[in-house]
């Protein structure tokens, strides 16, 4: 039975006045399992503070919304706490332990894709808080606590059982948190909207690639990302990833048209997508995306963490590598017709504007 490969919207997991946490369903997204890859979104109200916790995956965080602070402590480091805005990637490898607070009016929204090859639940994320109702030391015994952190019963009972909120609370106005330091950022987050430009098509679009160059951790997570901005009525160029990697996409903003061509090809998916949407693209299938006149805006994680891409348009694919007797056996056409194709699409871009 083929797989539904449908764009999907995330749904809300749990929450309060602090914030939700909300999750894509490997039920209502089945290439989640198959990929073994996890999506969720954390969303914090003005002073939400989203209680420290790890995961059982590594993941690429991307702020799609807001500013706030991030805590973040990597195995047997101390606290790093840095300041997150609008276009910050964060690579969160195995073992790290992350907090995360907004102190401003508009709310702190931020993307989780990763990598759940070893995680309890195939296409899914699951966090272990460290405080609040369900946080891990509630199931330990008071004798347990008491003596891993000597201290006495009392103090211990009142430590875990004073947080009854699940996750996310909202702190009081004016609490304060650890300030952000500058020099904490360096290795760990990278500014997908102020990083240098890897492709920049004029009427086309722009990409900023994240890889083990401008962002060396997310050689420890084992994935690659990049954050896509196509101009509006704009083509992206057919390709796959020629490295066996899967492409899992989140529409930031903006709307458009995307195909999907698979085995025998046969088009697997023709459909809109619009801001909120989640797909994945599964290995070697070919896609290619038209944004509508307001533009279409992605942020994707690739399962390498320094991914190929082949193209099957302009002057870098595959059909201006071949020789011009291979394309005329290929398509069975005369020269005639294999120069006129040839002659098009001369350039390096992989956006084509829209047809004047």
């Amino acid at each position: 039975m083929a797989i539904d490969l449908s764009p999907k919207l995330a749904k809300r997991v749990y929450g309060g006045d602090g914030g939700a946490y909300y999750a894509w369903s490997p039920s209502e997204l089945p290439m989640l399992r198959e990929g073994n890859i996890g999506a969720s979104k954390l969303a914090l109200e003005k002073n939400g503070f989203a209680l420290p916790r790890y995961s059982d995956s590594s993941k690429v965080a991307y702020v799609l919304q807001g500013q706030g602070v991030a805590g973040i402590v990597l195995p047997e480091s101390e606290e790093k706490v840095i300041a997150i805005k609008k276009g910050d990637a964060i690579a969160l490898p195995f073992g790290v332990v992350t907090w995360w607070y907004n102190k401003e009016d508009t709310e702190l929204v931020v993307l989780f894709l990763g990598d759940t090859s070893k995680a309890h639940k195939a296409g899914e994320f699951t966090d272990f808080f460290l405080t609040g109702s369900n946080g891990v030391f509630t199931g330990f015994s008071t004798e347990f606590v008491s003596r891993a952190w000597d201290l006495e019963e009392n103090v211990v009972k009142t430590l875990v059982g004073n947080q009854s909120a699940n996750g996310i609370v909202k702190l009081q106005e004016g609490f304060k948190l650890p300030e952000a330091k500058k020099e904490h950022r360096e290795g760990l987050a990278l500014n997908c909207e102020e990083a240098p430009l890897d492709v920049d098509i004029k009427d086309g679009g722009r990409v900023v690639v994240l890889n083990t160059k401008n962002l060396p951790l997310v050689g420890e997570v084992g994935l690659g990302a990049d954050l896509v901005r196509l101009d509006g009525s704009a083509m992206c160029s057919p390709g796959f990833s020629c490295d066996s990697a899967l492409q899992v996409t989140y529409f930031v903003r903006g709307s458009g048209r995307v195909q999907v061509v698979g085995v025998d090809g046969k088009r697997v998916l023709e459909t809109t997508v619009k801001g909120g949407n989640l797909f994945i693209v599964p290995r070697f299938y070919v896609v290619s995306k038209i944004a509508d006149p307001d533009g279409l805006e992605w942020f994707s994680i690739i399962t390498t963490p320094n991914p190929i891409f082949t193209h099957l348009a302009g002057r870098t694919s595959v059909w201006k590598a071949l020789s011009p007797e291979v394309l005329q056996a290929s398509f069975n056409v005369g020269s005639d017709v294999e120069k006129h194709f040839r002659s098009k699409r001369t350039s390096d871009a992989i956006f084509f504007p829209p047809p004047n």
